[in-house]
């Protein structure tokens, strides 16, 4: 399984007490990077539950409906 994931973030984030959710009693960090409230997690790891091993899939996360298409390969461009 492989997801492609575009992140517009350039450096790290601290996080501090603030951070915490009073109503979950703690801090949830997004590790699928699919979060509208990046790096914060909002539960948009649950679209991928069903995704096939052996498919490489393509997260549209600038629209509400977070389309998922599947891409035959990622080409890197030359630097």
């Amino acid at each position: 399984m492989s997801r492609e994931v575009t992140h517009d973030a350039t450096g790290p984030l601290k996080l501090d007490e603030d951070d915490i959710d009073d109503e979950k009693g703690g801090v949830a960090v997004c590790l699928c990077g699919l979060s509208a409230e990046y790096p914060f997690c909002d539960g948009s790891h649950n679209a991928t539950d069903d995704e096939e091993p052996s498919v490489r899939y393509k997260y549209e996360n600038d629209d509400s409906d977070g389309e998922r298409r599947e891409i035959e390969e990622i080409v890197f461009a030359e630097e």
